[in-house]
């Protein structure tokens, strides 16, 4: 640009020197080959030419500047996040199902309905079983009164051992077959497996039902809620119990604040990975089986880290990461300067650095595509 200024003005001088009617022209100092002419003009013309060089020079147009951002570093406690995607699911979360083949005499429930461990939920007719428990007890009040009376005559040395011990045998065999009738008499009776509430009932009272793949209803319990997930089989040791996980749930857009509860000790060979199980509170019972959770687990933590954006990091030819620190700064300028600096991981758009910058260095923020090293800055 400078010498695009200094070939145009010595162009208007030679111009204006050869256009005045008092002096002579250098085309004709030329073709009259007068050498001593020549070369006073010529000293008169770098004579002014040195003239607008120093006006150039005290202008200070040549100097390049540009406008930037700036960001005082700071220590920072820098955690590196394992960002995977999940299932939430619960333990309880079951179909009913009958474990006596019948009729079903009664339906007690209906869905939406809140459970509690043990209730009876509907009972199956139980074909004539309840008679035969009737007669069985019966039975059993005969042997054990017989018994009794035995037991009184053999303590007394009367009568003899065998009908003591046939007795017995009597009153036991009655008493198991009374505890093996009240054991099939209670199959008939379906009872809630744990507490919950009743999510979908597929029967009806008057329905012969039996053991089937859609059950007769579905319990769920909201309480015990977790999200499982697979994770690298290069993660083992990082994770422990009691490690802490944000779980993002997209279909609420809320954060819950999750710990590590299981980690599984088989790898599997299809995708060298390994199944864990992250506890997740559920105090509003905004959580459904089978949502999508998105997790971050921190499997890396420094507390004095020096941190910067991630795209202020560039690289050089020579595969160098560097980054643009000001220095000669005075509150509104300063000076570009090129630092290497050794980088560690990166999370949530910002990354570590191990070495090259320290805290309370200023660095350059937005801008740094178009500066280079010593250049002056605006900010």
């Amino acid at each position: 640009m400078k010498k695009i200024i200094l070939i145009t003005i010595t162009s208007i001088i030679v111009f204006s020197c050869g256009g005045k009617d008092n002096n002579t022209s250098i085309e004709t100092l030329i073709s009259t080959k007068n050498v001593k002419a020549l070369q006073e003009k010529k000293s008169a013309l770098q004579a002014e030419i040195t003239t607008i060089e120093e006006a150039l020079a005290s202008l200070n147009v040549k100097k390049e500047e540009a406008l930037v951002s700036i960001l005082t570093v700071k220590d920072t406690v820098f955690n590196h996040y394992l960002d995977i995607q999940g299932n939430v699911d619960t333990k309880e979360n079951i179909l009913v199902q009958p474990e006596f083949s019948g009729t079903l005499t009664s339906l007690t429930v209906k869905a939406g309905q809140k459970v509690s461990k043990g209730q009876i939920l509907g009972r199956v007719d139980d074909a004539g079983m309840s008679q035969q428990l009737a007669q069985f007890e019966n039975q059993y009040a005969l042997a054990k009164t017989t018994f009794e009376r035995q037991k009184n005559l053999w303590d007394k040395k009367i009568g003899s051992e065998i009908q003591f011990l046939q007795a017995q045998t009597l009153m036991v065999s009655a008493q198991k077959s009374v505890a093996q009738m009240k054991a099939q008499l209670s199959k008939t009776v379906i009872r809630a497996p744990f507490t919950g509430t009743i999510d979908e009932v597929f029967v009806e009272k008057g329905q012969v039902v039996a053991p089937s793949q859609q059950g007769l209803m579905r319990i769920v319990n909201l309480g015990n809620m977790f999200v499982s997930t697979s994770v690298p089989e290069s993660y083992i040791g990082k994770l422990k119990v009691g490690t802490e996980v944000d779980v993002y749930l997209t279909s609420l857009g809320k954060t819950y604040k999750g710990k590590v509860r299981q980690i599984g000790n088989f790898i599997n060979p299809n995708n060298r990975s390994f199944g864990i199980e992250v506890s997740v509170p559920n105090p509003e019972n905004l959580l459904r089986p089978n949502q999508v959770a998105k997790l971050k687990i921190i499997d890396y933590v420094s507390k004095d880290a020096v941190v910067v954006p991630t795209g202020v990091i560039q690289e050089d030819g020579e595969k160098n990461k560097f980054v643009y620190t000001v220095i000669n700064s005075n509150g509104k300028t300063g000076t570009a300067k090129k630092v290497n600096v050794k980088v560690g991981q990166s999370s949530d758009n910002v990354t570590e650095i191990l070495s090259g910058l320290a805290a309370d260095e200023i660095i350059v923020t937005e801008g740094v595509n178009t500066i280079s090293d010593g250049m002056k800055l605006n900010f």
